[in-house]
């Protein structure tokens, strides 16, 4: 039963009743009582008790108003879910896991001892509003939280357990394996076997299991206990995207192309051109694919060298492998590296000219010169060795 004032709202009680009647409406009159009113004078009476009827009508508002007041702060008070008070005690690592709700995260904090029930954990999170941002990953709570601090912790970004790691374009996988075993405290074979066994990887059929040009550079979150094989997966799932949003696998096939021609040409790319001359560098590749005249490409040289040397002397230009494009035709037989979304982008849509040479003059502002004649080509040549003469070091 709810009070409100001195009235019993859910009760019968006639001396409530008589409470809301207005004090001066007229009762029946009595019997010895002596009616000197015309008739016409008594029909004047039903007035009064329509007024009487609408005030009782306003008085009935005002109380199912405060009915509606009450009730909400009756429930919270006679019924509330159990809650610890917080803010709570030892450390306890919890998981929320993707497309977890709000329930099955407040069973998963009650059975790790964070709250004391789910509902009070759902209802803290349902009065506040930035509840559903609250995204999957590990979090380092306390045992005893209330349920309001559970959820106010789990919004905030410092008590998420996150390694975060970096992964820059145009890096080869070997490098990429290095730093994913310092982020993840892995050892880099761990890596290398996952990507031997490329098959589980959820690589595209045309990458023929080999991941190098499908490690998608980005920022990603390494959960804790994440395995080589779950964070390339991780890594290509991110490339398979980021390849449905550009279209690549159609947009390559109308060129005549096949995609992986396209993520070997964005590859080249990567390393050869600052992104603002991407699509010129990929004019070049394809105005000598066309020639046809050989790349000769020192990227691919030092990738199938396994070096990063910007200067190759003459003896390692020599040196055969499958990646020399100065010794073999056509395109390098896989990708030299992993490249952005820029560079792919850039290799589905050249820049239109008809240079065949290019060479960066200036490595501090990455000025790079193109041109359709080799005796021009020699002469920004000699502009890059004058560079390389006055900044040792750089070269």
């Amino acid at each position: 039963m709810i009070l409100v004032g001195n009235l019993d709202i859910f009760g019968d009680d006639p001396k409530a009743d008589a409470r809301i009647q207005p004090q001066n409406a007229s009762s029946e009159t009595p019997s010895n009582s002596v009616d000197a009113s015309p008739r016409k004078s008594r029909k004047s009476n039903g007035t009064p008790k329509r007024f009487r009827a609408l005030k009782s009508a306003g008085v009935l508002v005002v109380v199912i108003a405060l009915i509606a007041l009450a009730v909400p702060k009756a429930i919270s008070m006679f019924s509330g879910a159990p809650d610890f008070p917080g803010p709570g005690t030892s450390s306890v690592r919890v998981e929320v896991k993707d497309g977890d709700t709000l329930a099955r995260i407040g069973n998963t904090l009650k059975a790790s001892g964070v709250v004391k029930s789910v509902d009070a954990f759902v209802a803290a999170a349902n009065n506040n509003p930035n509840s559903a941002k609250i995204s999957a990953g590990f979090y380092d709570l306390k045992l005893q939280m209330s349920a309001k601090g559970a959820v106010n912790s789990l919004l905030d970004p410092t008590v998420k357990v996150v390694d975060r790691v970096v992964i820059p374009e145009g890096k080869r996988a070997a490098w990429i394996y290095a730093t994913l075993a310092k982020a993840s405290g892995l050892p880099v074979t761990d890596f290398e076997t996952a990507a031997a066994n490329a098959t589980q990887l959820g690589l595209p059929g045309y990458a023929n299991g080999n991941v190098e040009g499908f490690l998608f550079p980005a920022t990603y979150e390494l959960a804790p206990g994440a395995t080589a094989v779950e964070i390339l997966k991780m890594m290509i799932a991110k490339f398979n995207a980021e390849s449905t949003s550009l279209n690549l696998e159609a947009r390559a096939k109308s060129m005549g192309r096949t995609p992986y021609d396209i993520l070997s040409i964005a590859s080249l790319l990567q390393v050869e051109g600052h992104p603002r001359d991407f699509s010129k560098v990929a004019r070049v590749v394809y105005n000598r694919l066309a020639a046809p005249m050989r790349l000769q490409f020192d990227s691919t040289v030092n990738y199938g060298l396994g070096r990063t040397d910007v200067i190759l002397t003459t003896d390692l230009l020599n040196k055969d492998t499958p990646y020399n494009m100065y010794l073999h035709d056509g395109l390098p037989p896989t990708p030299i590296d992993n490249p952005g979304a820029a560079a792919i982008e850039a290799a589905l849509n050249p820049a239109a000219g008809d240079w065949l040479y290019f060479i960066t003059t200036d490595l501090k502002t990455q000025e790079t010169k193109f041109t359709k004649s080799y005796a021009e080509f020699l002469r920004f040549k000699d502009e890059f060795l004058a560079f390389c003469a006055a900044n040792p070091g750089s070269c």
